[in-house]
């Protein structure tokens, strides 16, 4: 089979890569892939900013059909329409795993990044991690699935309240999932963008969000002190990845507010610190995502609650690749999906 690989480390160095179908090993299966997500850290390692193991295929958002299951596996069967978590191993028995935070287990190894993932064929995984597709979520959308959970998680690390005043900065996939997660807990929200989003806020706004803000026409600050009563943002999520972005959130949120880090900035990046402390600020650092997470996610997206399939736009073949991360990185569209079959 074929599939999108990084190489070798180094900027680039990425191509298309032969590698056997995987033998299933006890305890795992099978996942022939109908669809696997473009993520912003498939870009981080495209650039060599997030380190992996190459040669590996990418691709850690999947969503398809069990192909085959390994001895010993209950929880599935062939033909079932099924996602899965992206550790492809964790030690289980570390302080980390016990407590439930498999995600910072210090010997865990992920699909697309350690081990071959999902721009492919076929992707073998641990069957403690399938969770089944809602009858009524297509594949298309159940690829987004795991950037959905990861948004759930960093939600319940930041604790967000029903009726307060969020500010998502950054209407990419994971800001526009951010987004619909606090407006379907009961929260006000306020997406941001720059004039070159101008779709993607219109696109926040259908989904459901109480304003959408390009911050170069109209001043953020204002506008969030207004709702606000002068006082700020009840909590902030840095969606983006960028380091004005970031500041921006340190500025918007309240005295003793919240901020959640979801996006990743691939490199170091100059802050303005003090704030925290002038302010009193919690902040929340999240990773990826936790088991307890992807039951929550899924409901979300079979009630409707949470809506994933408009935020693709491009549903390609994988030999289409290179399109694919420059219209990622063009900013092109919300979301890109493969279909490698």
């Amino acid at each position: 089979m074929q599939g999108v690989a990084k190489l070798e480390r180094g900027e680039g160095n990425v191509g298309l890569l032969d590698v056997p179908v995987p033998e299933v090993m006890p305890g795992y299966v099978l996942i022939e892939v109908a669809a696997a997500g473009v993520c912003g850290t498939d870009i981080h390692i495209y650039h060599d900013e997030y380190a992996s193991n190459p040669p590996v295929i990418m691709g850690h958002e999947v969503a398809g059909a069990i192909a085959e299951v390994g001895a010993g596996v209950t929880n599935c069967k062939t033909g079932d329409r099924v996602t899965a978590e992206t550790y492809f191993s964790v030690c289980h028995q570390c302080e980390y795993c016990r407590s439930g935070w498999p995600n910072l287990c210090l010997q865990r190894q992920s699909i697309g990044t350690h081990v071959h993932g999902g721009f492919t064929q076929y992707v073998l995984v641990p069957a403690y991690n399938i969770h089944h597709l809602p009858a009524n979520v297509d594949e298309i959308s159940g690829s987004l699935s795991e950037p959905l959970t990861c948004c759930v998680h960093a939600f319940e690390q930041t604790h967000v309240e029903p009726g307060e005043i969020v500010v998502v900065s950054g209407p990419g996939a994971i800001g526009l999932l951010m987004a619909q997660v606090a407006k379907a807990a009961g929260a006000y929200t306020v997406v941001l963008g720059t004039t070159a989003d101008e779709a993607r806020l219109a696109l926040a706004r259908e989904l459901g969000v109480d304003l959408s803000l390009d911050v170069q026409a109209k001043d953020a600050q204002n506008t969030i002190e207004e709702l606000t009563d002068g006082l700020g943002a009840d909590v902030v999520f840095e969606c983006a990845g960028a380091a004005p972005s970031a500041q921006s959130c340190l500025e918007l949120v309240r005295r003793r507010g919240r901020y959640g880090q979801v996006g990743l900035f691939g490199k170091p990046i100059q802050l303005d610190v003090d704030l925290i402390c002038f302010k009193e600020l919690a902040l929340h650092g999240t990773f990826a995502h936790v088991p307890g997470a992807w039951r929550k996610a899924l409901a979300l997206m079979s009630s409707g609650a949470v809506q994933t399939r408009p935020l693709v736009r491009d549903i390609l073949p994988i030999s289409e690749w290179r399109e694919a991360f420059a219209a990622f990185e063009r900013r092109d569209g919300v979301k890109i999906v493969f279909q490698p079959q």
